[in-house]
């Protein structure tokens, strides 16, 4: 398995799924994505100081669902939304028109997984960002 085959597979992943996977890599060899601190700007050579410890990386609380690709049924797409938004017809029907679109802005992670299951059912599809 080659490092490209490897980085192609994370890319066809959704963001809960690289969360996930990033908390995981962590916790089992004991590592963090924390950014690496420079060096001196001069270029002379760093004393092997201990590194400070790194601040907690916040994690996401707020999620936007936004729908990426409507599929074949477009008319059921609409009455999701509405039931999902409490958006009147035609304006359901505008964020279905304009895809891709927020069906909603900062909400937990929980309720955009749900609102991107409830638009799968429907054939549409929903990315969580």
């Amino acid at each position: 398995m080659s490092v490209d085959s490897i980085i192609e597979e994370i890319e066809q992943l959704n963001v809960l799924d690289l969360v996930k996977l990033t908390k995981t890599l962590q916790e089992k060899w004991g590592v963090s994505a924390a950014p690496v601190a420079a060096g001196p700007a001069t270029g002379a050579p760093v004393a092997q100081e201990a590194a400070p410890a790194a601040a907690p990386v916040e994690e996401q609380t707020e999620f936007d669902a936004i729908l990426t690709e409507i599929g074949p049924n477009k008319i059921n797409v609409i009455k999701v939304v509405r039931e999902l938004t409490g958006l009147g017809l035609k304006e359901a029907k505008a964020v279905v028109d304009e895809a891709p679109k927020p069906i909603k802005e900062a909400v937990s992670k929980e309720e955009a997984q749900k609102i991107a299951d409830k638009m799968a059912e429907v054939g549409a599809k929903v990315t969580i960002k």
